[in-house]
């Protein structure tokens, strides 16, 4: 995308804007009833997600990150940059953390096919919350990635 970001890092940054659109047309969903659906973008992009987040800590371990943050000036990554990093893993590792629970405890607590239940608050609650850590995940990550590689 002509920034100092590798490859990778410019299709993980473009990818969260797909990540969000499906996530917010799987909430539509379950909100108009479509419960089938909603279970089957869920699983979905937690599946993509998971291949994702796998390739790219490979890539960051590997090739990492901090010398392309440095740019051309060689000083090192600037405080702004870390302080970027460091609130994007909050929300990425609450994320990681959260949605795979959500989605286990659906999977135990909803019948199939899915439809409302007793399960159905606890649900909307942890989902709703999972949910934001996602979102939050992209804008800290865009974030991180303007400061980063962009500034």
């Amino acid at each position: 995308m002509g920034t100092r970001a590798s490859l990778m890092l410019d299709v993980v940054f473009l990818a969260m804007f797909a990540v969000v659109i499906v996530l917010g047309i799987s909430i539509s969903a379950v909100r108009s009833g479509n419960f089938r659906l909603h279970k089957r973008l869920q699983l979905t992009l937690a599946g993509i997600l998971l291949v994702a987040v796998v390739l790219f800590e490979v890539e960051m371990r590997l090739y990492g990150w901090q010398e392309r943050a440095a740019g051309a000036s060689g000083d090192g990554v600037s405080t702004l940059v870390w302080g970027a990093l460091y609130s994007h893993l909050v929300f990425a590792i609450s994320a990681a953390l959260l949605w795979p629970v959500v989605i286990w405890r659906a999977w135990r607590g909803f019948p199939s096919p899915p439809s409302p239940g007793s399960h159905s608050s606890s649900h909307r609650l942890w989902g709703r919350v999972a949910a934001g850590a996602m979102v939050m995940t992209a804008v800290t990550g865009w974030v991180f990635y303007a400061v980063a590689f962009v500034a």
